[in-house]
Formats: C-alpha cells, sequence, structure tokens
C-alpha cells in the first residue's frame, strides 16, 4: 500500500512541477514584474502540502518496507527512484525554489519601486526555472522508477 501511495503522491508532484515548467511560467512571462511576483506570493495551500510532505513520507516508508520485501531488481529500483527524489527534488525545492519564493513574499508589491520589482525578479525567474526543470526531469524519472517496481509485482 506505501508503494502504491508513494506512486500516486510522486507523480502528482512530477505533474504539477511539469505543469509550471510547461504552461504557468510560459503563461506569466510576458506578465510586468510587478504582476509577475503578485503571481508568485501564495497563500496557504494545504492540499498542496499534504500531496508534498506526503510523497516524501510514503516514498521512506515504502522504501524501509521494500528493503525487506522486494527482490533485489526491485529493491535497487525503489531505493534509487527514493535517493533520485530526495536528492533531486525535495532538497532543491527546500535549499533552494522555496527560499526564493519566500523572498518575493517579503516583498510588498504595491508599495516598493519598479525597479525592487525588476530586481526582485531578475534574481529569482531564471534561477528559479532552471531549478524547477530539474526537479521536474528528476520527479518524472521517480514516477517512472516507481510505475517499473510496481509492475514488477
Amino acid at each position: 500500500m506505501a508503494l502504491i501511495a508513494a506512486t500516486l503522491l510522486c507523480s502528482l508532484v512530477a505533474g504539477f512541477v511539469f505543469a509550471f515548467t510547461v504552461v504557468v511560467m510560459p503563461g506569466i512571462q510576458g506578465l510586468n514584474d510587478r504582476e509577475f511576483i503578485r503571481a508568485f506570493i501564495q497563500n496557504d495551500q494545504p492540499l498542496f502540502v499534504f500531496v508534498w510532505v506526503g510523497s516524501v513520507v510514503a516514498l521512506v516508508v515504502a522504501a524501509v518496507l521494500g528493503i525487506g520485501q522486494l527482490d533485489g531488481g526491485g529493491r535497487l529500483l525503489l531505493l534509487i527512484a527514493t535517493g533520485t527524489y530526495v536528492l533531486g527534488v525535495q532538497v532543491p525545492t527546500i535549499a533552494i525554489n522555496v527560499p526564493l519564493n519566500n523572498t518575493l513574499q517579503t516583498l510588498d508589491v504595491d508599495r516598493v519601486k519598479a525597479t525592487t520589482h525588476a530586481d526582485a525578479r531578475r534574481e529569482f525567474e531564471p534561477r528559479w526555472n532552471r531549478w524547477n526543470t530539474i526537479r521536474t526531469a528528476l520527479a518524472s524519472v521517480t514516477s517512472a522508477l516507481l510505475m517499473i517496481v510496481l509492475l514488477r509485482l
């Protein structure tokens, strides 16, 4: 059951970061700096947090259980998927993407100067996009590996 939950939740995360890469960011790219920043200021999203954090918890639980329950090939694929997801999706999220988001959220977009908007966007957008593309690729690899493990059962 943990492996099914991990596969579902990690695939939802992969879809989420994929949507940002191919739909959201290209869609808001043409906004002026102020509106671009406003588009990134977010309110609490408990369902998103549940899926994001739940994906890590379910995957770690699946990996721990899988060590004792899967054959050598399945165990190896599951451990590779777990390492890829934790190191390639979660660590960059915590170390790069979230801090970039938090920096934008500290701006009072209605009170700061246009040059501040431009500077903030210049510091944010290229780095955030680069790491989101990396997260997208590695989250997709993780989902594919988890599906392979499920198919081997």
